[in-house]
C-alpha cells in the first residue's frame, strides 16, 4: 500500500488544491492531507478551522481514500512516521518550482527513502492562491469557482465576526 502526504498550510483550501488532491487520490492508496504550520505566514483560520474545513470538502468530493491530519515539523519526519513514501506537492508557476525543487532536493538528503511528486495544477487554477482568495473576499469580492462552497461561507463567517467585509 502506498501512502502519499500532501502538504500544506491550506489558509484556505482552494479549488486547485482540492484538484491536487483529487488527483493524486486516484494514484496512490492512501493520500494524507498534512495541514502544517508555517512560521513565515500569518495564518486567517487556526489549524483546527482548516482542518474541519478540508475534512468538509474532502467528505463532499467523496475521497474515501483521503484523510486529514496536521503536522508540525519537517515534512519527510511526519512522512515517516505515517509510514509515506511520497510527498506530493502542486504547482502553479515557474516560482512554484523553484521554492518547491530546493524543498524536494532538501527532503532528499534528509530522507533518500521519500519521494517527492510535483503536479502540475489545471489550468483554470494556474493563478490561484490561498492569498488572493483572502484578498477577494476581504475586498467585497465573490470567489465562488475559486474554492468550495463551504470554505466560501466560512470565508464571509470569519470576515463578517472580524467586521472587515468591504464592499
Amino acid at each position: 500500500m502506498t501512502i502519499a502526504i500532501c502538504p500544506g498550510s491550506f489558509d484556505p483550501v482552494t479549488n486547485g488544491h482540492l484538484d491536487i488532491i483529487q488527483r493524486a487520490a486516484e494514484i496512490f492508496d492512501e493520500v494524507i492531507v498534512a495541514v502544517g504550520h508555517n512560521p513565515g505566514k500569518t495564518p486567517f483560520f487556526t489549524v483546527e478551522e482548516r482542518i474541519t474545513l478540508i475534512k468538509q470538502v474532502i467528505r463532499e468530493a467523496r475521497l474515501t481514500n483521503v484523510r486529514v491530519d496536521r503536522f508540525h515539523g519537517l515534512q519527510v519526519e511526519y512522512a515517516r512516521a505515517q509510514k509515506a513514501r511520497v510527498i506530493v506537492k502542486g504547482l502553479r508557476a515557474l516560482s512554484d518550482f523553484e521554492y518547491e525543487f530546493q524543498m524536494a532536493l532538501t527532503n532528499k538528503k534528509l530522507a533518500p527513502d521519500i519521494e517527492t511528486i510535483f503536479m502540475m495544477t489545471a489550468n483554470e487554477y494556474s493563478f490561484l492562491s490561498s492569498s488572493m482568495v483572502k484578498e477577494i473576499v476581504f475586498f467585497g469580492g465573490n470567489p465562488d469557482g475559486l474554492v468550495p462552497p463551504a470554505v466560501v461561507t466560512a470565508l464571509q463567517k470569519k470576515l463578517e465576526k472580524r467586521g472587515k467585509i468591504n464592499g
